[in-house]
């Protein structure tokens, strides 16, 4: 997905990744962010897996792509701590790791337990 660059996904659709920082910070509605954020890039299998168990999962989130977007690379290494790999995945602004550490949850019954928790 090359016309993707500097876009995050959201519930919303696509939207350029100003925008998203902007809802990160406040400056517009953040209901419309959702709990789960993935931080992937367009050619990373584990990031599409990891987006297919969460839609299969029916968990809301929201998709940032670091690949050719300072911003995105940014925020990413902000809230990752500087995590080195994609996807990293972020509940309530808490990374939770990649899709090993997302399916882990799942299995153990703390990833529905943990979404239910608000």
């Amino acid at each position: 997905m090359p016309g993707y660059a500097g876009l995050a996904r959201l519930r919303t659709g696509w939207q350029p990744i100003e925008t998203v920082v902007e809802l990160r910070s406040g400056i517009s509605e953040p209901e419309q962010m959702s709990r789960v954020t993935v931080y992937s890039t367009a050619h990373c299998g584990y990031c599409n897996m990891t987006k297919t168990k969460l839609d299969q999962w029916d968990i809301p989130f929201d998709e940032v792509r670091i690949d050719n977007d300072a911003a995105a690379m940014k925020e990413f290494a902000e809230i990752t701590n500087g995590a080195r790999t994609v996807p990293q995945i972020v509940i309530d602004g808490k990374p939770i790791g990649g899709f090993s550490e997302l399916t882990e949850l799942h299995m153990d019954g703390d990833l529905d337990e943990l979404m239910e928790s608000y």
